[in-house]
């Protein structure tokens, strides 16, 4: 896929590209950092409640697991992860 860019202003295109590419740096790392957090999360309630994060899904989604505060804290950190990983595929597929 090709993106066109309209430059407003006076600045060169090596400018602006290195200003893009710096926020997608910041972002790749975020994204990491994110993904690191969200991980170790799911990863300490995997242990703790003796399943993996995508069979916790299932169960969470249709209803076969209680209100329990951990499952609400599971459901997010595994929202966040996957989000996260697809942020990331994103920006790592993204050539300037």
């Amino acid at each position: 896929m090709t993106l066109t860019l309209d430059i407003k202003d006076d600045f060169t295109p090596q400018e602006v590209s290195e200003v893009i590419r710096a926020a997608l740096d910041q972002n790749e790392r975020v994204a990491k950092y994110k993904i690191k957090k969200c991980s170790s999360i799911c990863e300490d309630l995997e242990i703790r409640y003796g399943m993996d994060s995508d069979l916790f899904m299932e169960k969470f989604d249709s209803g076969e697991l209680g209100d329990d505060d951990d499952f609400f804290d599971w459901y997010a950190a595994k929202r966040g992860l996957d989000i996260w990983n697809k942020k990331l595929k994103i920006l790592s597929g993204i050539q300037i």
